[in-house]
Order: structure tokens, then C-alpha cells, then sequence
């Protein structure tokens, strides 16, 4: 046997061995939703997605766009059994979801590390494409470290990108190191690019389940702006000693919000709070945790050519995100 043979099958193994260690893990999520239009009469529109069991007792880690506002949810395990799965929570903000179900003699997928990852290293993406169950691909980590924008309009950072195929169908399956351990969920695919999928890394997802489970849903903070980036005079940046020369626009404030409690104005430009820079919306999300409900910041703002420093206290986000 000749060197790049043994090293074929070696990766084979590898794959092979990632895989069906996983497998009684891995299933099958098909939803029914209810779509109404004015002046039509009420229609189900069906749907598929994957997840994999990450607790003995049935949670299911999954995507939120497969589960989010859905009438019915039906989970097929590898074995073949089915139940019907209640939504314990989801979160469009991160694009994960839980789900349970009442089974006995589940296996759970061994979690692993997102941390330690190298570009370049071997990958297994396992789901169920196009309502196929169970199907495998295999590839490598293409880059890490990017962002990825989700249709509430947050930024996911730290976002793992893969090779390994991931068609429609595959969203919520476990993205496996060699070992055979979920590093990530399979969330979304870049078309009509081929080889550009996105995974959202394991240390994500756990942090959210555990806050799935325990409340529902995620607490983020808010204060209550429209804003939109903008650039800032130079010669403003240059006078009030700016570490960016950007801002958060803000051309909206909500009635009763904490930005308009401290104070706040159209035409305000956010360049900072609680000592970090703003140099635009996708900062000011990531400052938006649930660290600052109830905590009095500084917030940092060009009103015309004047610094000003306004205290802020961020209120807990409403059920629904819109771009504050």
C-alpha cells in the first residue's frame, strides 16, 4: 500500500469514525407553519431542518429560522422513532433554538471546544439536505473569525466558516471535529457561492441553551434608539481627542426609552460608552448585553461641536429586536 493510500484511508476513517459516533444523536426536524393573508383563506407551508440531542433527557440544539413561529414540530431520531418536540425557547439574535422531546434511551452528542481551532483542520457536517436524512460531508475550516448578519440585523461574531457542503435542510446539524465532538451548528450558506458555509461555534450555543432552558429567551439591554453610521469631521475627532472617526447617527428616539430618560437627541452622534469607542451600529449591539440591564453607563455623544457626556441606564430589549 502505497503512502497516498494509507493517507486516503486514514481520512476516510477519520470521517467514518467522526460520524457514526454522532449519528444516534442527529435528527430530523420537520415544522408546519400557518401563513394568513388578508383575503385568502389560512395555508400550512411545511419545512425541514436538522438538530442534534445535547442533553440525555431530550433538549435539542437547533436553528431559530427552522423553529421560529411554527405550528407543529415533528423530531425523527436515526433509529427511526419519532415525537412531537415543544419549543422551550429560540433566539433570532444568535439564530439557535431549543427544543424537547420525551423519549426514553437518547444519546447525547459529546460537546467539544470552539476555541482551539486552526484553519486548515479536518471538519464533519452531518444533516438532513433537502428532507435526505442523515447525509455526511466532510471538509476543512476555511477561515475564523468572521461575522455573520442575521435577519434581526445583530451581528454573530466569532463565526466558524467551512468548506464541508451544507445545502437548505442542513441548518441546526452539529458541525464535528476529528474526534467526532460538535464544535459548532450549521446555520447558514452564501448563494449561489459554492464552499462558503457558516457555523456558529459550540461556545455560542451552549452559553445560549443554558439561558434557552432556564428563561426562554435571551436578555439583551436597550436604550432605545434609531441609529444609522456616520463619519465625523476630522476636525472634531482631532478637538475632542476621538479614538474613531465614526459614529452612531441617531435619527430616532422612542418615547419613554432610556436614551430619551438621559437625555438624548436626533442628531446626536454616539461616539463612546462605558470607556469603549462606538464607530458604529455593530458596536453599540455588542455593548447591548444583558450585563448592562439596570447598570447606570456613560454614554458619550457629539451634540453639533460639543462632547457631552450623557448617564444612561439600559432597560431589558423587548420581546422583539428593531435595530436599537
Amino acid at each position: 500500500m502505497n503512502h497516498e493510500t494509507q493517507l486516503l484511508d486514514t481520512y476516510s476513517a477519520t470521517v467514518i469514525n467522526a460520524a457514526e459516533k454522532v449519528s444516534p444523536s442527529v435528527v430530523n426536524i420537520a415544522i408546519s407553519r400557518a401563513t394568513k393573508h388578508p383575503h385568502r383563506q389560512e395555508q400550512e407551508i411545511r419545512g425541514s431542518g436538522s438538530g442534534f440531542i445535547f442533553t440525555p433527557d431530550g433538549y435539542i440544539l437547533t436553528n431559530s429560522h427552522v423553529v421560529h413561529d411554527v405550528k407543529d414540530i415533528d423530531v425523527t431520531l436515526n433509529d427511526g422513532r419519532n415525537a412531537k418536540a415543544q419549543l422551550i425557547g429560540d433566539d433570532p439574535d444568535t439564530d439557535l433554538a431549543v427544543v424537547r422531546i420525551s423519549l426514553s434511551n437518547l444519546i447525547a452528542a459529546q460537546m467539544g471546544d470552539a476555541k482551539n481551532l486552526h484553519v486548515g483542520q479536518l471538519v464533519v457536517a452531518i444533516g438532513n439536505p433537502y428532507g435526505f436524512q442523515y447525509s455526511v460531508t466532510a471538509g476543512v475550516i476555511s477561515a475564523l473569525g468572521r461575522s455573520l448578519r442575521t435577519i434581526n440585523g445583530r451581528l454573530i461574531d466569532d463565526i466558524i466558516q467551512t468548506d464541508a457542503a451544507l445545502n437548505p435542510g442542513n441548518s441546526g446539524g452539529p458541525l464535528l471535529n476529528a474526534n467526532g465532538e460538535v464544535i459548532g451548528v450549521n446555520t447558514a450558506v452564501i448563494l449561489p457561492a459554492q464552499g462558503i458555509c457558516f457555523v456558529i461555534p459550540i461556545n455560542v450555543a451552549k452559553f445560549v441553551a443554558v439561558r434557552l432552558i432556564r428563561d426562554g429567551k435571551i436578555k439583551r439591554s436597550y436604550i432605545g434608539v434609531g441609529g444609522q453610521n456616520v463619519p465625523i469631521l476630522r476636525r472634531l475627532v482631532r478637538y475632542h481627542g476621538l479614538a474613531e472617526e465614526s459614529g452612531v447617527l441617531v435619527v430616532a428616539v422612542e418615547q419613554n426609552s432610556p436614551a430619551q430618560k438621559a437625555g438624548l437627541l436626533e442628531g446626536d452622534i454616539i461616539v463612546g460608552v462605558d470607556g469603549q469607542a462606538i464607530k458604529g451600529i455593530d458596536d453599540l449591539h455588542r455593548f447591548l448585553t444583558e450585563r448592562e440591564i439596570g447598570h447606570e453607563e456613560n454614554l458619550v455623544v457629539i451634540r453639533r461641536t460639543e462632547k457631552l457626556v450623557l448617564k444612561i441606564i439600559p432597560a431589558e430589549s423587548r420581546p422583539t429586536f428593531d435595530n436599537n
